[in-house]
This record gives C-alpha cells, structure tokens and sequence, in this order.
C-alpha cells in the first residue's frame, strides 16, 4: 500500500512539475510541450543575455510563439535570474 500511494505522489509530482525558464536545463525545458531540444537550446542562449521577467517573455524567443506558450503557461515559472551584468 504505501510503494503504491508513493507512487500516485511521485507521479502527480513528475505531471505537475513546473519548468523555471530562467533556470532550467535544455532537457528540463524540453519537457514543455512543442519545445524540443532545439528550441530548449534557443531559450538558453536566449537567456544568457536577456532575463525572464514573467512567462510571456518566452515568446521574445524565435520560434516559440502564442500557440506554444499558451499550451505551456501552467507549467512555466520565473525563477531569479543568473544573468551576469
């Protein structure tokens, strides 16, 4: 009973997971859906001179657009930025 209900848990946690866009890896960011590892690389690059302020702003990068964000604004968050001034 309790692997069974630790697995519930473990999985409700992996189909709620959320994806820090200021932070995130280039495989965690292509857990959203319609970003594969060529747009997650976009996102990275994007990121090393521009910060996220709030989820809209990942359609600043080229080829993610309302579409993309829209199916993917529940699992976006905005972590602090690492951006080196």
């Amino acid at each position: 009973m309790k692997k069974s209900l630790l697995g519930v848990f473990f999985l409700f946690g992996v189909l709620c997971a959320s994806v820090d866009i200021n932070n995130a890896s280039v495989k965690e960011l292509s857990s959203l859906k319609g970003i594969g590892e060529t747009k997650a690389k976009l996102i990275v690059k994007y990121r090393k001179t521009h910060c996220f302020t709030k989820a809209a702003d990942l359609m600043q990068v080229k080829g993610i657009g309302k579409a993309t964000f829209k199916k993917n604004r529940g699992e976006i968050t905005i972590g602090k930025c690492r951006l080196k001034k």
